[in-house]
C-alpha cells in the first residue's frame, strides 16, 4: 500500500471509485464538508448518487480511464481490483491511491475518543442505536454508517466533539487500518469465506483487530456469542461483557418482555445493579441483545443510566433493516438488508408475527456466487415461518459467474426439503407473481443486500 497522508490533499481534487457505496458516498460528504475537491464515479446510478449530486458533488456514471485524470488522489474500495480499468490508468499517470478503509482509519485517527462497532452481523442497527444514544445525550459525535438513518439524514454526521463512531467492517479484513479506543464486538460467525480460509481465520483477524485497540481502551464483548466471549482471553485490553443469556457478563438483563410487535423491553444490570428500563421501537430479540451492547458501550463512556434509556427509547431504525416501505392493495411490504442465511433467520419471525394468520411472502435475493455457494447448507433452514418463498437470481456484485452455481439449484433444493418455494429470476417475475397470488392482509418481505430494495419500490410505483 502507498504511504499516502490524507491531510496532504486538503483542497486538492479527491477521486472516489464506486462513489455510491454505502461507505463511500458518506465518506465522500465527510471529506466535501472538511475542504476537500471531491468527485466520483459508479458503476450504476442510485439513490446514493443522486443524493451526492444535490449536494454539489460530481459523479459520472460508469468506469473508464479518462474519469481520474485531473485528480491528484484516487479512492477505491476493496471491491474495485487492481485490473480496474481507472486504477490501471491511475498506475500509469502515477496518481497516488488509497483503499476506503485506510481513508477511514485516518480519519478516526484524528479523534481523542474511536468508537467502532464490529461483528459479522447487527452493525448498522447497532451503530446507529449507539449513534441516536450519543446524540440524544448531546455528545455530538462524528458519525460513519454502512446505512442510513433520518437522524443524521443520511449515513454520515460530521460532529463538534471529540468522538468518532463507525462501523467495522470485517470484509477483506478491512477493519484493521482502525485503532479503536472502545471497540463493541457483536458476534463473530462465519461469512467471506470467499477472503477468509475458514472460521479460525475470522477469529485470527479479530483477535488481530481487537489487539490494536488503543492502550488503556476497552473491548465490550457479546457474552452470548462464543467466538465473541473468548476473545477476553486473546487480547490484552480491558474486556467487559453483556449478554440476555450470559448470566456471567457483566451487562445483563431483568425482566425481558416484548408486545404483540415483538418490540423489547428489559432492566439493564450492571453488575448485577439496576438501570434505567428500556423500551425499544425497533422490534427482534437480537435487537434487545444489540440494545444491551449499545448500554454496556455507553457505560464505558459515561452515560446515565437515563440518558441511554431516553436515547434507546427514542430509536426508531435504520433504512433497509426490517423497513416497512409501503402497502399496496392492503399488503404491507417490508425490506431487510441480510446478507447471510443467519441474518434471514433473525429477521422472517419478525415478518412472521406481523403477518399472523395472513400469508408471509419472502423474497430472497441470494448475495455472491460464492457466499450462496459455501452456506448453501445454511439457506436450506433459514426460511421458517414463511408460507411461500420467492428465490430471485444471484446478484453477482463484485463476482463473475463461475458457472457452477444457479439460484435454480437452491429453489430445487429447498422445494427437495419441502419449503414451498418458486423461482422468480427477475423483479418483473416476483411482482407479477406476488399479485396474482396476494391478498390483502398478508405481508411481503423482501432479503438482501443487493438491489432487491428497488423491487420495493416498483411494486409501490
Amino acid at each position: 500500500m502507498q504511504n499516502v497522508r490524507l491531510i496532504d490533499y486538503k483542497g486538492k481534487q479527491i477521486h472516489f471509485i464506486g462513489i455510491g457505496g454505502s461507505s463511500m458516498s458518506g465518506l465522500a460528504e465527510l471529506l466535501a464538508g472538511r475542504g476537500y475537491r471531491v468527485r466520483g464515479d459508479d458503476r450504476v446510478a442510485s439513490h446514493s448518487t443522486e443524493k451526492l449530486v444535490r449536494e454539489g458533488i460530481s459523479v459520472v456514471i460508469g468506469h473508464d480511464a479518462q474519469n481520474v485524470h485531473g485528480a491528484d488522489l484516487v479512492v477505491y474500495t476493496a471491491a474495485i481490483a487492481e485490473d480496474n480499468v481507472e486504477r490501471l490508468e491511475c498506475v500509469r499517470l502515477g496518481i497516488p491511491q488509497m483503499e476506503r478503509a485506510e481513508l477511514l482509519g485516518q480519519l478516526a485517527d484524528e479523534y481523542a475518543r474511536s468508537i467502532a462497532v464490529c461483528g459479522t452481523h447487527g452493525k448498522t442497527t447497532t451503530t446507529a442505536m449507539l449513534s441516536t444514544v450519543l446524540l440524544h445525550a448531546r455528545q455530538d459525535p462524528t458519525i460513519h454508517i454502512g446505512g442510513e438513518m433520518d437522524l443524521i439524514g443520511g449515513s454520515v454526521h460530521s460532529g463538534a466533539g471529540d468522538t468518532f463512531l463507525t462501523e467495522a467492517c470485517e470484509f477483506k479484513a478491512s477493519f484493521l487500518t482502525l485503532h479503536p479506543t472502545l471497540a463493541l464486538v457483536l458476534n463473530i460467525d462465519a461469512d467471506h469465506l470467499d477472503f477468509y480460509r475458514d472460521l479460525a481465520h475470522i477469529e485470527e483477524t479479530f483477535q488481530k483487530f481487537l489487539s490494536q485497540i488503543t492502550p488503556g481502551g476497552t473491548a465490550v464483548l457479546c457474552g452470548d456469542n462464543a467466538r465473541a466471549k473468548a476473545m477476553k482471553e486473546r487480547i490484552a485490553a480491558h474486556c467487559v461483557t453483556y449478554g440476555l443469556d450470559d448470566a456471567q457478563s457483566d451487562y445483563t438483563a431483568a425482566d425481558l418482555c416484548h408486545d404483540d410487535a415483538l418490540c423489547y423491553s428489559f432492566t439493564p444490570l450492571e453488575h448485577g445493579q439496576p438501570l434505567a428500563r428500556v423500551t425499544l421501537r425497533v422490534p427482534g430479540r437480537h435487537n434487545a441483545l444489540n440494545a444491551l451492547g449499545v448500554v454496556a458501550t455507553a457505560r464505558q463512556l459515561g452515560l446515565a443510566g437515563e440518558e441511554i434509556s431516553a436515547g434507546l427509547s427514542a430509536f426508531a431504525g435504520a433504512h433497509r433493516r426490517f423497513e416497512l416501505t409501503g402497502t399496496v392493495c392492503g399488503v404491507k411490504l417490508y425490506h431487510d438488508y441480510g446478507h447471510n442465511p443467519a441474518e434471514f433467520r433473525s429477521v422472517i419471525p419478525l415478518a412472521d408475527a406481523v403477518a399472523g394468520a395472513h400469508h408471509l411472502f419472502v423474497v430472497c435475493q441470494p448475495h455472491t456466487y460464492s457466499r450462496t455457494k459455501l452456506l448453501f447448507e445454511e439457506y436450506m433452514t433459514c426460511f421458517s415461518g414463511a408460507d411461500t418463498v420467492l428465490i430471485t437470481d444471484i446478484y453477482a456484485a463484485r463476482e463473475k459467474d463461475p458457472g457452477d452455481i444457479h439460484a435454480t439449484m437452491l429453489v430445487d433444493a429447498l422445494r427437495a426439503r419441502g419449503v414451498p418455494v418458486v423461482y422468480t429470476p427477475g423483479f418483473d417475475d416476483c411482482e407479477t407473481y406476488l399479485r396474482a397470488h396476494w391478498q390483502a392482509g398478508d405481508v411481503v418481505i423482501t432479503l438482501g443486500c443487493g438491489n432487491i430494495n428497488l423491487l420495493n419500490e416498483q411494486i409501490n410505483r
